[in-house]
């Protein structure tokens, strides 16, 4: 009458998810890791360029742009 082997197993579907939420997570981190080393590249690339347009003027003043 009760067959065992039909029964499904409520352990394996939440190991999946937390599993799955695990894997979202660190999928998460990395592409923000990966998008703020785009900004930084980005500003470190664009400030040379613009303290040579300004003449070094910019050296005395403190520079302005995202915190950290």
């Amino acid at each position: 009458m009760n067959d065992p082997r039909n029964k499904p197993n409520p352990t394996t579907r939440v190991a999946a998810i937390i599993v799955v939420a695990v894997l979202i997570a660190l999928a998460t981190l990395v592409y923000n890791a990966l998008k703020g080393k785009r900004e930084y590249d980005a500003e470190k690339a664009s400030a040379p360029a613009s303290e040579v347009s300004i003449g070094g003027a910019s050296s005395a003043a403190p520079q302005t742009g995202a915190s950290q």
